[in-house]
């Protein structure tokens, strides 16, 4: 069971604001690229001034809103005939921009170590590929776990909170990144071989 799995009761919340949107001329994409832009710039903010400790609690405000614009996009396009090959691409390819964007300022918070939090990106961009590599091997999109987007949101929320709180991180908090690195090789790993077994 990982957060994806309550996708289904969450777009049900925001499909009245899906409709809305339709009706608007609002088109899949531009939510798509919205939700990155906005990632980007959060990411910015937070990189430039990341001193600025209470800055951090935008980040759980904003992963909040682009987990339900990620969701609007999906269900515009499934829903209400806005299913694009632009919009496939820019679906993948935002999400790993915004994800990185959003997870780098941490190179910056004590006690994480740069190196940790670059490998986790990457990793994390890794299990992104591995799940987009499903259906060119003939099985579906891979959603597994144990850390898939949604659950990496959750995490770096509440990391956001705790620092934008300004709540002193221990020593020991330098583990966290190690951990999410391990947790995302098992994603990889998981996201592969069920893959497989799927073909």
């Amino acid at each position: 069971m990982t957060l994806y799995d309550l996708k289904p009761r969450f777009q049900a919340y925001l499909r009245p604001y899906a409709e809305r949107l339709a009706r608007a001329g609002v088109t899949a994409n531009q939510v798509t690229l919205a939700a990155a832009a906005g990632s980007l710039v959060i990411g910015f903010v937070l990189s430039e001034f990341g001193w600025i400790r209470p800055l951090f609690i935008l980040l759980p405000v904003w992963l909040f809103i682009r987990m339900a614009l990620n969701a609007i996009d999906g269900m515009l396009a499934r829903e209400f005939g806005q299913k694009t090959r632009l919009g496939a691409y820019l679906n993948e390819l935002c999400d790993v921009i915004s994800d990185a964007a959003l997870t780098l300022p941490f190179a910056a918070i004590a006690p994480f170590r740069p190196a940790e939090v670059v490998l986790a990106v990457l990793l994390a961009l890794i299990a992104e590929y591995a799940g987009v590599m499903g259906p060119l091997a003939g099985a579906e999109r891979r959603y597994d776990g144990p850390l898939g987007k949604s659950d990496r949101a959750f995490v770096f929320a509440a990391l956001g909170l705790w620092v934008g709180l300004a709540l002193p991180l221990p020593d020991a908090a330098h583990w966290l990144m190690p951990l999410i690195c391990i947790l995302l090789a098992a994603t990889i790993w998981n996201r592969v071989r069920r893959g497989i077994a799927q073909i």
